[in-house]
This record gives C-alpha cells, sequence and structure tokens, in this order.
C-alpha cells in the first residue's frame, strides 16, 4: 500500500581528528551493501596507511585550488591548513539508483552541502571523553605535538557546533555505535515525507467492498436506552 522513494538517502558523516570516524565507515560498508562512500580530495600529505582512490584523492595544493575553479566539487573547505573536498561525480547517479551515499566530510563543508540538498541527512560522531580523545591522537603516531596540539583544539571547536546536526552517536563501543548509525538510517527510510505515495490497487479495493457487502448488513447502528 505504500510506495517509498526509489532515490537513495545522502548521508553526511562528520566527526573531530581521532573519533574513530573512518572505522566506523569501513564497518557500515561492510553491513550494509546498499551504502556507498563518496571518495573525498585533499591536499594533505599521504599518510604511510594512506591508498590513492580509496582513503583520499590526493591533489597538490595548486592542482586542488585549479579544480575548484572549474566547479568540480560539491564542496569543499579547509582543515588544518589543508584543503578537503567532495567530487561531483558519481553522487547523484548512485542516489538515483537507489543506493545510500555516504559523504565523510568536514563541518564547514557539511553545511555547504546541507545548503544545497536540505534533506540530507547528518550524522556527528563524537568521542566518549576529551581525555579518551587526546589518547587517540597521541596513540596514531603520525603527528608532532604541535600538530596534536593543533588537532585537538579544532576537535574541541568541532565538538561545540554538533546541534547543526540530526543526530549525535558517541563512540564508546565502536560496534554499538554502528548499529546505532544503522537504525537510525532505517528509521529514517519509514518516514512520512519520503514516501512517494500511499495506494490502493483494484484488488486490494475489491476485498473492501466484499468485507462491507458480505460482513456487514449495513443496518443503522441503535442505541437503546439505558
Amino acid at each position: 500500500m505504500i510506495k517509498t522513494k526509489k532515490q537513495g538517502l545522502l548521508i553526511i558523516i562528520s566527526a573531530p581528528s581521532g573519533a574513530g570516524k573512518g572505522t566506523i565507515i569501513n564497518e557500515l560498508l561492510s553491513k550494509d551493501k546498499n551504502l556507498w562512500l563518496s571518495i573525498s580530495a585533499t591536499s594533505r600529505s599521504m599518510r604511510t596507511n594512506d591508498v590513492e582512490g580509496e582513503t583520499y584523492y590526493f591533489y597538490s595544493k595548486e592542482d586542488f585550488e585549479k579544480k575548484i575553479a572549474e566547479g568540480y566539487f560539491l564542496e569543499y573547505a579547509t582543515y588544518a591548513d589543508n584543503y578537503y573536498g567532495t567530487p561531483k561525480e558519481y553522487i547523484q547517479k548512485n542516489l538515483d539508483d537507489g543506493k545510500d551515499v555516504i559523504l565523510e566530510i568536514e563541518i564547514q563543508g557539511a553545511m555547504q552541502v546541507k545548503k544545497l540538498i536540505k534533506e540530507a541527512l547528518c550524522i556527528f560522531i563524537m568521542p566518549p571523553s576529551l581525555k579518551e580523545l587526546k589518547k587517540r591522537l597521541v596513540n596514531r603516531g603520525t603527528d608532532s605535538k604541535e600538530k596534536i596540539l593543533e588537532r585537538f583544539k579544532i576537535a574541541y571547536s568541532e565538538m561545540n557546533e554538533v546541534t547543526k546536526y540530526n543526530y549525535v552517536v558517541i563512540n564508546d563501543n565502536i560496534n554499538i555505535a554502528v548499529d546505532k548509525i544503522l537504525a537510525i538510517i532505517k528509521a529514517e527510510k519509514c518516514r512520512v515525507d519520503r514516501i512517494e505515495e500511499v495506494f490502493l490497487n483494484n484488488e486490494e479495493e475489491y476485498m473492501h467492498e466484499m468485507l462491507l457487502d458480505e460482513e456487514f448488513d449495513n443496518t443503522p447502528l441503535k442505541i437503546e436506552n439505558i
């Protein structure tokens, strides 16, 4: 009786550095095959565990700025002196095919997309505490003390922006956090404003008429005096 829209959800996932966003997204992709991750582009240097075209598309600062001028990105932002952006390519096609598209982007970019696509689902991932966040940043072993301090300050300010999002999930336990996000996605698909139409086909209408004709004699209801 209910026909839902075929178009997939656009899901924005943001988090401060060290909150475990990448790990959560990998788990989401392994558990829900209808999810498609849009790979972002960046001008930051590659790390030892980075893979071109999988973690990011890597560009020099000059090439990134050239692509900005060409209108290549749906959104872009700067973070810790580096550019980050979302290529437009393939996003609309996957949405039209019914895929739920994840954008793993920073707050600046998330708000840009939200202005363009108001129905986007925005989820913010929080660390369980600032102490745990600091521990995770240090344990990465990829940044200098100065860079860690810079990331920590940025993370602190970002967490104050959580009210701009639809949902917040605390990443204290990875499995619980992933299950919560999957539940959010399922709930969003049940929203009335995502229903395309409600319909009764001919067979259902026929059954309805049969019930009225055969199960009830249509005699007016009489209320006896008490």
